[in-house]
């Protein structure tokens, strides 16, 4: 069986260390939701989901050392996404297309988000972007796919982790580790359809 999840993707690091991957999405099999990923300096990686559902499948779809269930905002500001939910606050500013965002846009949206062309693009992916992969492995032997159809650079951010402050924007480095992709090194946010297959 075959679940497809429409939405955006930002991925951030910070001078703190912390690394976020937001995932907004807009349309799947029980519509809107938003869950946080979180990574400290020391490699604690926590999921922050708002519901059990949520947590069940993306627990088993992904690793983390801890799982917190807390109400998860994004919305929209004048300059980007304000990020909230338990521990973490967040405001992104997110500026224009990047060159990669642009090239994406070159390609009919069906064309880039089915599995077929996430499989043909994956060994570009991992060359271009160190730590990003378009297809592979997750969690209980389930297949996922990621197709990108756009990017914009995310320019700065403001916030913190357990009331600490995280400092100035940086690189996601070194890459996530909750699964067999990580969020590009270079700050953005993505349009994506996730493809996730699971067994019967």
């Amino acid at each position: 069986m075959r679940e497809r999840f429409s939405g955006r993707i930002a991925g951030v690091g910070s001078a703190s260390g912390v690394r976020v991957v937001v995932g907004r999405w807009d349309d799947g099999p029980w519509g809107p939701f938003a869950d946080l990923m979180v990574e400290d300096a020391a490699g604690h990686r926590v999921l922050l989901a708002p519901d059990e559902r949520t947590r069940d499948f993306v627990s088993a779809t992904y690793t983390f050392d801890e799982v917190v269930i807390a109400p998860v905002e994004v919305r929209d500001t004048q300059h980007g996404w304000r990020v909230g939910s338990g521990p973490l606050a967040l405001d992104l500013t997110i500026g224009g297309r990047t060159p990669v965002g642009v090239l994406l846009g070159l390609v009919p949206a069906r064309v880039a988000t089915s599995p077929a062309w996430c499989a043909l693009t994956d060994p570009v992916a991992r060359v271009v972007m160190r730590g990003v992969r378009t297809r592979g492995t997750a969690g209980q032997e389930r297949r996922e796919w990621y197709g990108a159809t756009s990017a914009r650079a995310v320019t700065a951010l403001a916030g913190t982790w357990h009331g600490r402050d995280l400092g100035a924007l940086a690189p996601v480095d070194p890459p996530c580790r909750f699964g067999f992709s990580s969020a590009p090194r270079r700050p953005s946010v993505t349009d994506v359809v996730t493809t996730i297959e699971r067994g019967a």
